[in-house]
């Protein structure tokens, strides 16, 4: 990453409840990513902004509205974070172990907590906001 480039360190936009959304987010912080000529752990990135749009579009965004996401390159602190904002009041936290090989679902923030340095929830109101970060150290 050039320390010299003066590009704008977040990037923010507000998705509808819709599948349709995933990709678009993962375009959407896929171009952050290459403004910011980041590159090292971009697919642990990618992976993780889509794990969290799943869980906000499955469970945390209620009928007839939406969900904020927030990509942001902080040069002081030398980290990526990737925010999502949803006003659900679903719970959140990762399972205790890997689900079964027959289940559909719950690997989601067990990835995030695999791949992102750190993860966490805030609380927002309405709502939540899930985040990860990666170190760029």
């Amino acid at each position: 990453m050039n320390e010299t480039t003066q590009l704008p360190c977040l990037h923010t936009a507000f998705y509808c409840r819709d599948r349709s959304s995933i990709p678009v987010v993962r375009k959407f912080t896929r171009k952050a990513l290459i403004e910011w000529e980041y590159e090292e752990r971009a697919y642990d990135v990618l992976l993780c902004v889509t794990e969290l749009a799943t869980n906000a579009l499955r469970h945390g965004v209620p009928p007839g509205r939406g969900f904020r996401v927030k990509i942001s390159l902080e040069r002081m602190e030398q980290v990526i974070r990737i925010e999502l904002h949803d006003s659900g009041d679903g719970e959140v936290r990762a399972a205790d172990g890997w689900p079964g090989v027959e289940d559909e679902g719950g690997r989601g923030l067990l990835l995030v907590s695999a791949l992102a340095d750190k993860w966490g929830v805030a609380e927002r109101n309405p709502g939540k906001i899930v985040w990860c970060e990666f170190d760029l150290g």
